[in-house]
């Protein structure tokens, strides 16, 4: 899919700038209600925008953004072949050695995780991890990519640095604002990881204690029950159906409101 041609990009360099809190607001309204040809062709328009205005730093906004759109429609061809595209920014940009990239190699490596690509995902995440670390990246991102690292690695069937990831990742995101979503998702992320381990019957009483630690975290009153909150639940609930919590009934109800809301 072509979607830039970077020829066509002035020399002078960028013109003027695409407007990005608004493109992002529009882009979460579309997301929070599944529209997401909406979102694409969203996307594409402003694309083309920063295309017309010489804008690479827009290019390069929504190129990530369009990597997550489509990792989250399940669109894993189409994320793939933003990747080119956006590396072939970061290079253009001197950007390779910015928190920029990354969050843009996080933005890949989340893709290829979703799309059963591990081995590469690892890749990607590690080149981040590396950035990261030399520009002492903020709390929020650092949670971010270990949870991801440690799912990859779960799959890639390295557990023990999995769990070590995700320990990190819990940390990390105690520093952050309503950073209680984020940790009840690791936390049913390791309960997973420790029934691939030692199964369920073995690790019962570690696997139940960290499904209730989620359900708590969850259940924080100053918390936004938003779309982003619902967005959330539809990630937690399946894992804590399978494991029997009571409280899933509750969260469906609770999802069911926010959909009927947006």
């Amino acid at each position: 899919m072509d979607f830039l041609s970077f020829e066509q990009f002035a020399q002078a360099g960028r013109m003027s700038s695409i407007p990005r809190t608004r493109i992002t607001e529009k882009l979460d309204q579309y997301v929070d209600e599944h529209d997401y040809a909406a979102a694409e062709r969203h996307l594409l328009y402003w694309l083309e925008e920063a295309r017309s205005i010489q804008d690479l730093r827009g290019a390069l906004f929504v190129y990530n953004e369009m990597i997550g759109l489509y990792r989250k429609a399940g669109l894993f061809e189409k994320a793939e072949s933003c990747v080119s595209p956006v590396l072939h920014l970061l290079q253009t940009l001197s950007f390779e050695d910015t928190i920029t990239a990354g969050t843009t190699y996080v933005n890949i490596a989340t893709a290829f995780q979703a799309a059963g690509r591990h081995a590469e995902a690892m890749q990607y995440f590690e080149k981040a991890s590396g950035l990261y670390a030399a520009h002492h990246a903020d709390a929020s991102l650092l949670g971010g990519l270990y949870n991801n690292m440690g799912l990859t690695l779960s799959s890639l069937g390295q557990y023990r640095r999995a769990l070590e990831c995700y320990g990190i990742a819990l940390k990390k995101m105690k520093e952050v604002r309503n950073g209680e979503l984020e940790q009840a998702i690791t936390c049913l992320n390791m309960a997973n990881t420790v029934e691939e381990e030692m199964g369920l019957e073995a690790g019962e009483s570690r696997i139940y204690q960290l499904v209730d630690q989620a359900c708590t975290l969850l259940d924080t009153p100053t918390l936004p029950r938003d779309g982003y909150y619902g967005f959330v639940l539809e990630k937690c609930i399946p894992t804590l159906e399978y494991y029997g919590c009571l409280a899933a009934e509750n969260y469906r109800r609770i999802l069911e409101d926010i959909h009927a809301r947006a």
